[in-house]
């Protein structure tokens, strides 16, 4: 293994993790999962992989750099809805951040840990949900949290039956 293919793979492990981990919280943890995706995105380009997948990569970090940069933007204009905030619409500018991060976490050439823990945090989103309607706070923004769990859980299942399915044929 060249040094070329060892920093690949480490970068993609440190961007894989701090995106699992900043996951933990969404809005603070976007200053973990922008990095980390910058990181897998490198690291992809480092390594002898087809253009796809660096292409593909490269499409998550925009898409996470727009959604993060609508995130903080909305919150200098005084976040959304109420009596200072913007009309709840422009909430849908920040929709890249959540879609890029659930797509970067099962799609091509996911490592399968990422696969597995992409179910976990998934998980974690729907049991937002569940405290969130047990308090009967935010309940709206637990809906759109958790169905990004549902399309996070369903992705990487997707992907785990893909490759098991690819190394059954195979062998």
């Amino acid at each position: 293994m060249n040094a070329r293919s060892l920093w690949s793979q480490i970068l993609i492990v440190v961007g894989g993790i701090a995106m699992l981990i900043g996951a933990i919280d969404p809005l603070e943890g976007s200053l973990l999962i922008l990095p980390g995706s910058g990181l897998v995105a490198l690291g992809a380009w480092l390594g002898d992989g087809e253009r796809r997948l660096v292409a593909f990569r490269g499409a998550v970090f925009a898409l996470i750099a727009i959604g993060v940069a609508a995130l903080f933007g909305l919150s200098t204009a005084g976040g959304v809805g109420g009596e200072e905030g913007v009309s709840p619409w422009w909430a849908l500018a920040i929709l890249p951040y959540p879609v890029g991060w659930s797509v970067g976490i099962w799609g091509p050439g996911s490592p399968r840990w990422m696969l597995w823990l992409g179910i976990v945090v998934g998980t974690w989103y729907l049991g937002l949900l569940a405290m969130a309607l047990r308090a009967g706070r935010f309940v709206e923004a637990n809906i759109a949290i958790a169905v990004v769990g549902v399309f996070t859980i369903g992705g990487c299942i997707y992907s785990l039956w893909r490759a098991g399915r690819s190394t059954a044929v195979a062998s």
